[in-house]
């Protein structure tokens, strides 16, 4: 018979309203469901449901181990309060020292951890081992650090002078763990838990020296859709108070993804798309940073702290993401409309707190309605002044457009002259091209051998010079365009100039001894 308790021992203003639940009859095993097994299922998510917590009592044996911890952190942080993080399979650096026994403490919350993670699951219409992909593997291989870690701390009544706060006095703002899940074991209660209604309260006032407070992360948030929120929690206690946190974390290269929830039938809000671990720690670590920097704004820093999806998400179907103008109110007191609504009543069972739904039990959400109303006309007005902004900085966009066109027109038509200038210039220095075939004409300091011959251009000089050589001879000169002509041009003006050229240089010879006499 399962043994699931009310924690109520406390007084009515500070009432627990966890269930105790044992982790024998919450450890998932071989061979069909019990009903211990599932009455703790159910217990411990309804806990969670209704008050972001629940309680795990611990075997004698794991328990002792516990203990044995929580005294370690003592002796370890003696001297000075502390914290310590420690991770399986990470080794310790020269001079580093770790708390005693934190080995055998890390294994038996790991393993009450996975647990709980397989209880959640099973709960939600999941196979027991439906997030088991995303965490460590279980044992871890040979040279490979958990991504889980263990929180060791200790802090005393009162700082003495000159000590600076500690982690756990820091902790006093409010916190949303990252992992899955998170299991707290501690020597004094000092931890409160806010409830989905807002009201904070103290989650361990009555636990035993055997229980575990069990909190659940962003992570475990992500891959269900939102069906299991994240707890939120901050510590209040901090004189003469040893704790161990255990943190279950996804591996870095695993894909958060909604896909388990997905095949079972389960809505999935838009808002929830496949990321990688190591991003998604990533941003909350960044959230929680900003959280940090504004400690002195409690509300605007709880605000912010933790990841809400935005106004217009929470009013609209996810499905078709029109706004909840139909909203209904089921007898569980969650509201649904459009298509969502629909399936609601497919399944027959609310799609956040998994209860049954009743299709004759269903009445208007005024409020809700109204105020998804307003926030579409809202949206709209919005939507149709980006558009007037968007259409009056496109026809500016064109304008400017237009001018720039005619002014780079202008420009390039200028360019164009120059360059056709510059190669009409450049033609009449270089008309002819490397390897082309050509006849040399030849001007008064051209040797007679040369003049007449064909020859093949084999470089180009600078200032229209060419270096040509003889195609009969083999022997090259330099020469100026103007002494050159194309091959196939007619050959009778280069014989006669050729046939003319000794008969004037001749001439200029008598001329000039003529004149000597």
């Amino acid at each position: 018979m399962t043994h699931v308790d009310l924690l109520s021992s406390t007084p009515a203003r500070n009432r627990i309203p966890l269930a105790r639940v044992r982790l024998d009859d919450l450890a998932p095993f071989d061979g069909a469901t019990t009903r211990a097994y599932a009455s703790a299922v159910d217990a411990i998510a309804e806990s969670l449901t209704h008050h972001g917590a629940a309680a795990v009592e611990l075997p004698a044996a794991d328990a002792a181990i516990v203990r044995c911890g929580l005294e370690s952190a003592r002796a370890f942080f003696r001297a000075r309060p502390g914290l310590y993080v420690y991770r399986a399979g990470r080794a310790l650096d020269d001079g580093e020292l770790s708390p005693a026994c934190m080995v055998d403490v890390f294994r038996c919350l790991g393993k009450a951890a996975r647990a709980a993670l397989c209880a959640i699951a099973r709960n939600l219409r999941l196979r027991s081992y439906a997030f088991s992909h995303l965490l460590d593997d279980n044992p871890l291989p040979p040279n490979e650090v958990s991504a889980s870690e263990l929180l060791v701390s200790f802090s005393h009544g009162h700082l003495q002078s000159g000590q600076a706060p500690t982690v756990s006095i820091r902790s006093s703002m409010p916190e949303v763990d990252r992992g899955f899940v998170t299991l707290v074991a501690s020597d004094h209660p000092g931890i409160e838990v806010c409830n989905p209604n807002g009201h904070w309260y103290l989650a361990d006032g009555a636990s035993g020296p055997n229980d575990l407070l069990l909190l659940t992360g962003r992570a475990l948030s992500h891959v269900t859709a939102g069906l299991r929120l994240n707890s939120q929690y901050r510590i209040t206690n901090n004189e003469n108070r040893a704790s161990l946190m255990f943190r279950l974390m996804p591996r870095a290269n695993a894909i958060l993804d909604c896909s388990p929830i997905s095949a079972a039938g389960h809505c999935i809000p838009q808002i929830y798309q496949p990321i990688s671990a190591s991003q998604f720690m990533d941003g909350s670590r960044a959230e929680e940073h900003i959280v940090s920097h504004h400690s002195e704004a409690p509300s605007e820093s709880q605000g912010n702290f933790v990841s809400e999806p935005s106004l217009r998400s929470v009013l609209s179907d996810p499905f078709s993401g029109a706004f909840l103008e139909d909203a209904m109110v089921l007898s569980c007191g969650h509201s649904f409309g459009g298509l969502m609504l629909k399936k609601v009543l497919e399944m027959e069972r609310c799609s956040i707190c998994n209860g049954e739904v009743d299709a004759a039990s269903l009445y208007p959400n005024l409020a809700l309605r109204a105020v998804a109303t307003v926030v579409k006309m809202e949206d709209d007005r919005r939507l149709f002044h980006n558009a007037a902004l968007r259409k009056r900085r496109k026809e500016v966009t064109e304008h400017m457009d237009v001018e720039r066109r005619n002014r780079s027109s202008k420009e390039s038509s200028e360019v164009g002259l120059d360059c056709e200038s510059s190669r009409t210039f450049k033609g009449v220095q270089y008309p002819f091209m490397v390897g082309e075939r050509v006849l040399i004409m030849g001007n008064k300091r051209t040797p007679d051998k040369f003049v007449g011959k064909e020859a093949v251009i084999t470089s180009q000089c600078l200032n229209g010079w060419y270096l040509v050589k003889a195609v009969d001879s083999g022997e090259s000169i330099r020469l100026q365009y103007r002494s050159l002509k194309k091959a196939g041009e007619p050959q009778m003006q280069v014989q006669v100039q050729a046939q003319e050229q000794p008969e004037m240089r001749s001439q200029q010879a008598l001329a000039f001894l003529q004149n000597k006499q």
